[in-house]
């Protein structure tokens, strides 16, 4: 996932790179690793002592904004986002506005899937009305990946 993050990250050089859900700052470093020199990255965390410490990594950075409160405040930071890493708050309580935050030609990646050999795909033997929404969302190409043997993420970019 971490190589994945950063190639998509590598792949817009003078974009802006989103994050939700910071954690430790292991996907921020990864996204960080391929951020071109023109590039901006912003993140967001709930949880302040977490949020603190990522930022504290990326300090000497002046490209990297480590926010902390509820992922909505992504909106307020230079969407659209031509990367989003939605890996906290988003991805499931509000799916339409994660795609409206992607720009044309944006790419979106969202992890932490089971993988399924079925279609639609399933999960706990129930359609995975969420990864569906994503995979036939009709402002998004979009595909699922394997990156581990139990899991997999999906990677979509939006139509222009």
């Amino acid at each position: 996932m971490g190589r994945l993050l950063a190639l998509a990250a590598a792949s817009k050089p003078w974009g802006v790179v989103a994050e939700s859900g910071t954690g430790c700052g292991v996907g921020t470093a990864w996204l960080h690793s391929g951020l071109g020199a023109g590039a901006r990255l912003v993140t967001v965390e709930r949880d302040e002592e977490q949020a603190r410490r990522a930022a504290g990594v990326f300090v000497d950075d002046d490209r990297v904004s480590v926010l902390t409160g509820d992922w909505r405040l992504l909106d307020q930071h230079a969407p659209p986002f031509d990367v989003f890493f939605c890996d906290g708050g988003g991805k499931r309580d509000d799916p339409e506005k994660v795609v409206e935050l992607l720009a044309p030609g944006g790419l979106l990646l969202l992890d932490d899937f089971t993988p399924s050999p079925h279609w639609p795909p399933r999960f706990e033997g129930e359609v995975d009305e969420l990864r569906l929404f994503y995979l036939t969302h009709p402002a998004l190409d979009a595909t699922e990946v394997l990156t581990t043997p139990t899991s997999s993420v999906v990677v979509a970019a939006r139509r222009t």
